[in-house]
């Protein structure tokens, strides 16, 4: 038999599968998420939290540019040295994880979103556009989750059922449907929340108040939710998990 002819494994026909090979992406995906850093039935822990926030590094890497931004243009009020010194900070993340020889493409994505402000910025010549990219990406989450609420799809729950391999099932259990609704609700909230005191802000041309409030509500905001998130949905997911397996000892003591 040749190996053209040899039956062909259960595993390596669902390797070959593109849903199979869709699903894997999907929740490799959705394990990169924030959320996606912790367990829903896992008990809430600081150091858990810091690291679906990436760590240490990672609150340097999100926080050092916008604070660089505020400190140059509080002192200097030029757009110039403003703008690219966060693109420097950034630049300067990235090489420290090459030299240490750690995964770079999220430091690497960092920069080129500064850049892309700081571009925006330059090319109109108004620090205001600095601040562009971010209210857009807050604009369009904003968007997709009330989208996925109206659909009855709630992000937060794709997400979950991505993680815990139970696809969509959580449709089918009303208390997790609920929850996973209403964590979706609070992040709608937050990016709300942002656009709401950012805008009036961005308008204004209250720069140094806008940059300040963009650090407050950035990283510090989302881990709050983060956390609120976790945990709502690990309530009904470790509920599950205690009857389950008091389902199953009860089985077992019957036979």
């Amino acid at each position: 038999m040749s190996d053209d002819d040899r039956p062909t494994s259960a595993s390596e026909s669902s390797l070959d599968d593109p849903r199979v090979s869709l699903a894997a992406q999907l929740r490799v995906a959705a394990g990169r998420a924030g959320i996606g850093q912790v367990a829903p039935g896992e008990v809430p822990t600081a150091s858990a939290l810091l690291a679906a926030i990436g760590g240490v590094r990672g609150l340097a890497e999100s926080i050092l540019p916008g604070l660089g931004f505020v400190v140059v243009y509080a002192l200097t009020g030029q757009l110039l040295p403003s703008v690219l010194i966060p693109v420097g900070v950034a630049v300067l993340f990235v090489v420290a994880r090459a030299v240490q020889r750690g995964p770079i493409a999220q430091a690497l994505a960092g920069v080129f979103g500064i850049a892309i402000s700081a571009a925006i910025a330059l090319l109109s010549g108004r620090a205001e556009g600095n601040f562009v990219p971010g209210l857009v990406i807050n604009a369009v989450s904003l968007l997709a989750l009330v989208v996925s609420i109206v659909v009855r799809w709630p992000l937060i729950g794709v997400i979950v059922g991505l993680l815990t391999n139970e696809g969509a099932a959580w449709r089918a259990d009303r208390a997790k449907r609920r929850v996973l609704q209403l964590t979706t609700g609070l992040w709608c909230l937050l990016f709300a929340a942002r656009l709401a005191v950012q805008l009036p802000l961005f308008f204004s041309g209250e720069i140094t108040a806008l940059a300040t409030t963009k650090l407050l509500m950035g990283v510090p905001l989302y881990a709050m939710v983060l956390w609120v998130t976790w945990l709502l949905v690990r309530t009904v997911y470790r509920g599950r998990q205690n009857a389950d397996a008091a389902a199953g000892s009860t089985s077992s003591g019957d036979a």
